[in-house]
């Protein structure tokens, strides 16, 4: 008979659970029968919703960690087990793999721990009209399934390996022809571009579209070693690297992405990373949109520049982004985007420009970003440092602590808010007021957003991916700004030091 078991109960068993993309946890706890149980569980979910019918094929790609591969060929043996065809479209960027289930209207696994480090991996699952959104978290995490008696051993890998995965390629050229076929021929001809490639699974791509879209792309700082870059919190080291590659090659702007080439990271003409929410702002405009959805985290330049009909502020995360575009087209917005602070991308209507439409893709993308700041740098005939300059000017700073235990974090947001708004302000008064002044609001949509009568921004929440507790900042200048988070991350030390200490 094998063995029944509840989602949610394994969650807790293994402590892989779902956060804002997707289930994650480490990769070690990651084991065959977890990642098979998830999904067949998704499989189920969308059968009981009538997503799915009787066989047919589900789509399944992953980014270049180490513990992919393995964790793909579960996802894949679950899915044939359950009675459809797994699909396998190699290792790909999570919006390609997105963007094929939408065109051929079939689910996809993505296998992909994004920015997280290589000890970590994770699971996206998307619909075949876009990705999963809280509910279907929820549906997915109250199934039951049952597992094969013998079909995995006691560390909960599969006894029988099975056979390789044979990719094809659709999928990629899809994703390629997407912008080929919407930004016109040698459109960026005369551009020189850095392609920092890192460990990317879309680091190839990205050399591909730009030169074919006529730009000169010179690939960078490759790594056989996966490294996890975050776009909203960019290492020092990367800071310095863009710098030197932009004085030496005299670029117009370095691009690149985050592991699975979801979250966009592009540098001005000097080398200077753009802050992936203010990046999302200038796209935004080059697209026409006249509604945004964005987080509540993300910089307030979006109301203040005035370019925007409607801004829909929400939770962090992409699922809450998506409900927000879903309800901006319902309230009759005609051309709906979203963005992340980490500058992730999200087309919620057909775009039109020229005589092309370029469908939607309600899913994280990285690549339009690149594309679109660099044409309307050249429409508009200034440098990205230049567009950047022409909005108003608020800066944003973020930084985390890692190994911040989830619910520690969660139990100090509470001491500081517990509901009654006024003791709320006395108390983030007495930890931040002698910084940064008296407390005019608070916000929690998302954490706790404070914001004080100087118009700085204090915002804590703990991470949906990871142990970690994330600290955004926002003022009038970079430099306040970073130095606003700088004693932010002092204060929250001493809390994590007392927290070991206890």
């Amino acid at each position: 008979m094998g063995e029944t078991i509840r989602i949610r109960d394994l969650m807790v068993q293994s402590g892989v659970k779902f956060g804002t993309s997707g289930a994650r946890g480490l990769a070690l706890d990651m084991t065959d029968r977890v990642c098979y149980a998830y999904t067949t569980a998704f499989i189920r979910y969308l059968k009981e919703t009538d997503e799915l019918g009787g066989g047919g094929p589900i789509a399944l790609g992953g980014d270049l960690r180490p513990s992919t591969k393995r964790i793909i060929k579960a996802c894949a043996r679950a899915v044939s087990d359950s009675g459809y065809t797994p699909e396998y479209c190699g290792r790909l960027p999570s919006p390609a793999l997105a963007h094929y289930g939408l065109v051929k209207a079939i689910p996809t696994v993505m296998v992909t721990g994004s920015h997280i480090p290589e000890d970590r991996n994770g699971i996206k699952f998307t619909k075949k009209e876009g990705e999963i959104l809280k509910h279907d978290e929820e549906g997915i995490s109250r199934q039951e399934v049952s597992l094969g008696r013998g079909l995995f051993d006691e560390g909960g890998m599969f006894v029988s390996k099975g056979q390789p995965l044979a990719a094809i390629s659709e999928a990629t050229d899809l994703y390629v022809d997407r912008y080929l076929g919407f930004f016109p021929t040698d459109c960026l001809k005369g551009k020189q571009i850095g392609v920092y490639q890192h460990s990317a699974v879309g680091q190839d791509l990205m050399v591909t579209i730009l030169s074919r879209l006529g730009a000169h792309a010179t690939p960078l700082g490759h790594s056989e070693r996966f490294i996890p870059v975050d776009t909203e919190a960019i290492r020092p080291e990367d800071v310095e690297a863009a710098e030197a590659w932009s004085a030496k090659h005299c670029f117009d702007a370095i691009v690149s992405t985050d592991g699975d080439s979801d979250r966009p990271l592009m540098s001005d003409e000097n080398g200077k990373w753009l802050r992936g929410d203010v990046a999302g702002i200038l796209c935004a405009s080059y697209l026409g949109a006249d509604a945004v959805a964005t987080p509540v985290s993300c910089n307030t330049a979006v109301e203040k520049c005035g370019l925007f009909s409607r801004v829909y502020r929400t939770r962090i995360g992409s699922p809450y982004v998506v409900e927000a575009m879903l309800r901006a087209r319902d309230q009759g917005a005609r051309c709906v985007v979203g963005y992340e602070a980490n500058g992730g991308f999200l087309i919620g209507s057909p775009i039109e420009r020229d005589g092309r439409t370029l469908s939607p893709l309600p899913t994280r993308d990285a690549l339009i970003v690149h594309l679109a700041l660099l044409m309307l740098s050249l429409e508009k005939g200034k440098s990205l440092g230049g567009l950047v300059a022409e909005l108003p000017q608020r800066f944003t700073f973020s930084d985390r602590l890692k190994d911040f235990p989830t619910e520690r974090s969660r139990a100090i947001i509470r001491g500081l808010y517990s509901g009654d708004e006024a003791m709320a302000r006395e108390r983030a008064g007495a930890v931040f007021g002698e910084y940064f002044g008296w407390v005019a609001s608070l916000d929690t949509t998302d954490g706790l957003r404070i914001t004080f009568e100087s118009g700085e921004i204090v915002h804590l929440r703990p991470s949906g991916n990871a142990p970690e507790f994330r600290c955004y900042n926002e003022a009038d200048t970079e430099s306040r700004a970073m130095e606003m988070n700088r004693i932010c991350m002092e204060i929250m030390e001493r809390w994590r030091q007392g927290m070991r200490g206890s």
